[in-house]
């Protein structure tokens, strides 16, 4: 077997509700996590980029404080139950309804995150060439302390003319 070509980690954004005014509503302890990477060189099929997802450190994230760590967990799931066959292809449309009815779940956001949710997480979403939502895994996939979310959604966007991945973690503390 031939190693993955290994995805160049860019950045990794961070959207906080905390940090808008909902006034008398709730920012609900909501958040986004983005982890930006550069394709590889060489033309990958998608199967092939998202096991180079899943193979790369930046992806042992349990996304409870703590930050990237070298164990094998991956948001509430045992890292080795996440295959590149948990992702099911979705349309622009429904990525954009599922996490617009998540961050709108307890009312209208303020303008100004609604603002950034328009140019930071819902243009890359229609801009990308093709995307991911992470599916149901079984019970057992489930790691020793997970699950700690109420609402979690993943989404891998990728984007072949801009030569990036973007994983997308919407949440709540």
């Amino acid at each position: 077997m031939e190693p993955l070509p290994a995805l160049v980690h860019l950045d990794s954004p961070f959207i906080n509700f905390r940090d808008f005014d909902f006034g008398e509503g709730s920012h609900g302890y909501r958040w986004i996590d983005f982890k930006r990477f550069q394709l590889p060189p060489e033309t990958l099929d998608d199967r092939d980029v998202l096991a180079a997802l899943i193979a790369h450190p930046q992806f042992r994230d349990t996304y409870d404080g703590g930050g990237v760590q070298g164990w094998p967990r991956h948001g509430q799931w045992w890292l080795d139950r996440i295959t590149p066959d948990a992702y099911e292809t979705v349309d622009a449309g429904t990525a954009i309804d599922i996490l617009g009815s998540w961050a709108n779940q307890h009312g209208d956001v303020p303008e100004a995150l609604a603002s950034r949710l328009r140019e930071d997480v819902y243009a890359p979403i229609s801009k990308a060439t093709t995307r991911y939502l992470l599916g149901q895994l079984p019970e057992d996939a489930i790691h020793d302390y997970g699950p700690i979310h109420i609402d979690y959604h993943e989404l891998v966007l990728i984007d072949r003319p801009a030569a990036t991945l973007s994983l997308l973690v919407a949440a709540d503390d």
